[in-house]
């Protein structure tokens, strides 16, 4: 779950939907025999109870700010933006398929009670670096919030109460409540007392020095893998923890836009531990997975693993998105 934490569990029980896939996929350790006739994973999608509990989706335009807590590399910060920036593409900037523009589309799937579709503009309005550490190099959940409090005050950005979303991203030396033992990221709103407004945000930490094996997996594969368990994967762009974040923001990223107040779509009885779109989908990337198999993904010339291509011929590995149309687990690389 993400409103809380991102699960730290493969999930097992997962349904793969159908799209087009370049003819060159791989994942060495999927098993030969892990496909059925349909590629699909064993199971029934009836299981899973996603339902609409009547609240607001980011139907406008989503603008995001970017706070960059902690000391950042240019060559990270712009990674993760030509990611987001991915997601609303124009024709003359689109990427070739399987792409994460296509990706989104599964999320801007689910609509609000007055049927309007989850946004698919999403524009990157400002940014703030706090390179001093301002609320110190270990945060918790409300101090989380005085981090927004101290970037909207800090003025190179308002509070943007109408189309704003607050994204949270933590260097990898910042440590946070949770963070490696039960989270990755999560996403929440803010309290009018901490901010003067309820602003749906959500918060990653690189965990590239702290616990790349729990949160940027399968870049890195816990120790216990190791003999004749899946091997790690090369990342896309060179950098297991900025890469293993992407699919983390991908993961908050359409959490915060289905479910954006904690009322409007996940699974179970109870708002404060939901289980989200993303949920529905952790560790898969692709036709026949599950049961800790990422499933088929594709390899450049470097050996390195992605599953969808990005602006400026960037390549991303992310995570699949629970479909409300197809009750499966859809990604732009499915096999069939």
């Amino acid at each position: 779950m993400s409103i809380l934490p991102l699960t730290l569990t493969f999930f097992s029980l997962v349904f793969l939907a159908s799209s087009v896939l370049p003819a060159s996929v791989v994942n060495p350790n999927l098993p030969h025999d892990a496909f059925t006739a349909s590629k699909r994973f064993e199971g029934s999608s009836e299981l899973v109870n996603l339902r609409y509990h009547m609240g607001p989706v980011l139907s406008s335009p989503i603008n995001i700010y970017l706070i960059w807590y902690g000391k950042w590399l240019p060559a990270q910060k712009l990674l993760i933006k030509d990611f987001l920036l991915s997601i609303s593409t124009t024709k003359r900037r689109a990427a070739s398929a399987p792409s994460v523009s296509d990706w989104w589309k599964t999320v801007t799937l689910y609509t609000d009670q007055t049927n309007a579709n989850i946004s698919s503009q999403i524009l990157i309005a400002g940014e703030y670096s706090d390179r001093k550490y301002t609320h110190g190099t270990h945060l918790t959940r409300l101090t989380m919030q005085d981090v927004i409090a101290t970037s909207v005050q800090s003025a190179p950005f308002t509070v943007d109460h109408k189309n704003g979303v607050y994204l949270i991203l933590t260097s990898d030396d910042v440590t946070v409540q949770d963070f490696c033992r039960a989270v990755c990221g999560f996403h929440y709103f803010t309290f009018p007392s901490k901010v003067g407004y309820t602003l749906p945000y959500a918060w990653v930490g690189n965990s590239g020095k702290q616990c790349p094996e729990v949160c940027a997996y399968p870049f890195a594969v816990p120790g216990y893998m190791g003999n004749g368990g899946p091997r790690s994967l090369a990342p896309p762009n060179g950098d297991v923890g900025v890469d293993g974040m992407i699919s983390v923001i991908g993961h908050e990223l359409a959490e915060l836009a289905s479910n954006p107040l904690v009322n409007a779509w996940y699974a179970g009885e109870d708002p404060t531990a939901p289980t989200e779109i993303g949920d529905l989908c952790e560790g898969l990337y692709g036709s026949g997975g599950g049961g800790g198999y990422i499933g088929q993904v594709m390899k450049d010339g470097s050996g390195r693993t992605f599953n969808m291509n990005g602006r400026r011929s960037r390549k991303f590995l992310v995570q699949w998105i629970w479909s409300p149309v197809l009750k499966a687990c859809a990604g732009p690389n499915a096999l069939d």
